[in-house]
């Protein structure tokens, strides 16, 4: 094994990386907190939304259909099959925003035999409304016992905070500049569903399988939590820092 992945270097490494992932997690929910009111469905869809005036955008008609949309193409999908139609104006059940740290299933592979390990990813989070948790919706598809209402509001929450981040562009670019970047992907348990994170600009990786299957013999279970990749902490950079050294290098050219 490489002496980089020893299990007293991984065991400092864990410990590392949960000290960063308490410090910008703590981080992250604060500015959420601060800026929560920029997700709140009503900013965008305007009177698409059920409840009170919000600051409602001009966009509410475009976002409103762009939302239409999408949700006729997820919820036709085998995976979900839902009505053709839901309630409108929508409901915000709760707009109080959630992060989730992302996990996942990953099969590790030594010569010909394999073994399922439930990865976790401490530096980048699933962000959703309260009461929207991945791992609820994971359970809800898995058990297919859902009513078709609960499994609905899922799918119409996750679209909601997708349009919400695609148009609140200012919000988007304030996150990033902190180092907090917004993202949205599909993932294959969700099919076409598109899911939003929020990450820190310090990444984790997943080290070679022949640690992660010794790891989690030591541990006794079937899950890895990833590592931190210290050489992002000496990457990071100032957005605006670099923008302005930019403009100056011009000046100082043109001066010579």
């Amino acid at each position: 094994m490489d002496e980089r992945y020893s299990i007293q270097h991984l065991l400092a490494l864990r410990k590392l990386t949960r000290g960063m992932a308490d410090l910008l997690r703590g981080q992250m929910k604060e500015l959420l907190s601060t800026l929560a009111p920029l997700f709140h469905p009503k900013i965008v869809f305007g009177n698409y939304v059920d409840g009170e005036s919000y600051g409602t955008s001009r966009t509410g008609d475009k976002a409103f259909k762009e939302f239409q949309e999408l949700y006729r193409t997820i919820g036709q999908s085998r995976l979900y099959n839902l009505p053709l139609e839901f309630k409108s104006p929508l409901e915000v059940i709760n707009p109080q925003l959630e992060m989730t740290p992302l996990e996942y299933t990953h099969v590790a592979m030594i010569g010909n035999e394999s073994k399922t390990i439930a990865v976790t990813s401490p530096l980048k989070w699933v962000l959703t409304y309260g009461g929207f948790s991945p791992g609820r919706l994971k359970a809800l598809l898995a058990g297919r016992k859902q009513t078709g209402d609960e499994l609905q509001q899922f799918v119409l929450h996750y679209l909601m905070m997708h349009i919400v981040v695609s148009k609140q562009v200012g919000v988007s670019q304030i996150l990033k500049a902190l180092h907090f970047p917004l993202s949205t992907e599909c993932s294959p348990e969700f099919g076409d569903l598109p899911v939003t994170y929020v990450s820190s600009a310090i990444s984790t990786m997943r080290p070679p399988d022949d640690v992660i299957v010794e790891s989690t013999e030591v541990s006794g279970m079937s899950a890895f939590e990833e590592i931190v990749q210290l050489e992002d902490v000496d990457k990071l950079r100032d957005p605006l820092k670099e923008q302005l050294l930019e403009i100056t290098k011009g000046y100082v050219r043109e001066g010579q």
